[in-house]
């Protein structure tokens, strides 16, 4: 006979670690509206780049965890690679500003942590993960238009630095000059 706590558990546990609902974005949609408050106190918007300048967004779970903080190594390491880009590169989660901002700190981030308090764009990208919780570790690549070029649903957390550097040059994003 199962034990309820556990079934419960199992529940729960399998619920949070299931893929979204909805898959809100497809390649060639236009990326929705956004206002995130970054990890260096400024605030960001979507009309900051359309028609200026392309980003980057690595949505991930939560700050100060293993896989998370693997990420954010790896684009730490590989922040010179990806600077070569006239792309704006930013990893994204639903936590708190001030956790992202302590999360960049410690581990010496290059880039901007942006965050999304109340889910509202993790949901409108198709992120949020079971009960908003958090965000599946998925990374977006939008043109300078506003459209998105690419979506990697498999990302490796080891290797994000130097796999979004190689995905800038295979989708054209301009260099730096």
């Amino acid at each position: 006979m199962r034990h309820p706590l556990l079934a419960t558990f199992a529940f729960v546990l399998g619920s949070l670690l299931a893929a979204p609902a909805v898959r809100a974005l497809e390649v060639g949609q236009p990326v929705p509206d956004f206002t995130l408050q970054g990890s260096d106190g400024k605030t960001y918007r979507r009309a900051d780049f359309v028609g200026k300048q392309g980003f980057v967004f690595a949505w991930f779970p939560r700050a100060f965890t293993p896989g998370c903080t693997a990420e954010l190594g790896s684009l730490r390491d590989g922040a010179d690679a990806l600077d070569a880009f006239d792309a704006a590169v930013f990893m994204v989660s639903t936590d708190p500003p001030e956790k992202n901002a302590d999360f960049a700190k410690a581990e010496g981030a290059r880039h901007v942590l942006l965050s999304d308090v109340d889910g509202s764009v993790a949901e409108a990208f198709g992120v949020a993960g079971s009960g908003g919780l958090f965000a599946q570790r998925w990374t977006f690549y939008v043109d300078r238009d506003g459209v998105i070029r690419a979506i990697d649903t498999s990302v490796d957390s080891g290797n994000a630095g130097p796999d979004i550097a190689r995905k800038l040059g295979e989708l054209g994003f301009p260099r730096k000059k």
